[in-house]
């Protein structure tokens, strides 16, 4: 597992600054990067979208997409990544890169996909990724995952 310590230092290496967007985590992904000293270095801040509407309102993603799809979905992680990017720019300048988590940590599922589902999205300026994961656990157990799973595909992200 890839420390936020060594995500942050990947960011600083690279220039680069983060914006995360946080759904089913709840600001536990943020809490992660801030509890590093100096976090401040790469961090912009973070905007907790828990309400479907506000994923729309904050993040920009798409109606339509919420609509007919729901929050849990690759292309509304893709979304959330690339709209905290222009939420957090500072100066005219968005952040470089954006994180997002959305999913369902139980106990019930509100939609009928399965408690544990996960999509987490990474977008810099040289690409955009996501990725499905299926937790298991009680909802504690399932939003630890996410963080956990998030930070290590930032570090994947930016290694390439």
């Amino acid at each position: 597992m890839t420390s936020a310590s060594a995500v942050l230092a990947a960011l600083v290496e690279r220039g680069w600054t983060l914006g995360v967007a946080e759904s089913l985590t709840g600001g536990a992904l943020a809490a992660e990067f801030v509890s590093v000293p100096g976090a401040s270095a790469s961090l912009r801040g973070a905007i907790v979208a828990y309400a479907t509407p506000v994923k729309h309102t904050l993040l920009g993603v798409d109606d339509a997409l919420l609509d007919a799809h729901g929050p849990v979905h690759p292309d509304v992680a893709l979304q959330m990544a690339a709209g905290v990017r222009g939420a957090l720019n500072v100066d005219g300048a968005p952040a470089d890169v954006g994180v997002s988590t959305t999913g369902i940590a139980g106990p019930d599922s509100p939609d009928g996909q399965p408690v544990g589902t996960v999509h987490v999205a990474v977008v810099t300026p040289d690409s955009s990724v996501t990725e499905l994961f299926r937790f298991d656990g009680d909802r504690a157990e399932v939003r630890a995952q996410a963080v956990d799973a998030a930070i290590d595909m930032l570090a994947r992200v930016l290694r390439e």
